[in-house]
């Protein structure tokens, strides 16, 4: 089921989706705890946002998994890293439920406000530094090999 999709492995369709929409619905969070006047507008899109989330990165796990049976253990560590990724997408839910439902039982109470602002931005901080963490190494594990043995042609800001 998690495996193959047209020929092409899922994990590298749908983590895509993580690497966007998970840092994407942190943000809108942050945003929604600290600004009171936008909590209206971004309710809703951030729940559903992280939600979404959350389901790719589970999709992405269980994709990963079934493409590490298939070609072997990713490098760098990629596989643990990705598992933390999506246990801060899991993270990332609860924080937005939680702050939600704060939110709309305190109104625009300055107390409240203040610690949904920290709960906040401590999920978004680790759900952004784990999906960039985890998809640096899956990068690297794919890519890192196959560019080292090639130039950019273009002789402007090689790496060498």
């Amino acid at each position: 089921m998690f495996d193959i999709v047209a020929g092409l492995p899922v994990h590298a369709l749908v983590v895509h989706a993580v690497v966007v929409l998970g840092p994407l619905a942190a943000l809108m969070l942050v945003a929604y705890a600290a600004r009171p006047g936008w909590r209206t507008g971004l309710r809703w899109p951030t729940v559903a946002l992280s939600l979404i989330a959350a389901v790719s990165a589970f999709v992405a796990t269980q994709s990963g998994e079934a493409l590490e049976h298939r070609v072997g253990d990713p490098a760098y560590e990629h596989a643990e890293k990705g598992d933390l990724a999506g246990i801060s997408m899991y993270v990332l839910v609860g924080a937005v439920v939680l702050v939600v439902f704060v939110l709309a039982r305190a109104g625009q109470a300055a107390r409240m406000t203040a610690v949904t602002v920290v709960v906040s931005l401590a999920a978004a901080a680790f759900a952004i530094f784990a999906v960039i963490d985890a998809g640096h190494s899956g990068a690297s594990s794919v890519w890192k090999g196959t560019i080292a043995g090639t130039s950019s042609g273009g002789g402007e800001g090689e790496d060498d």
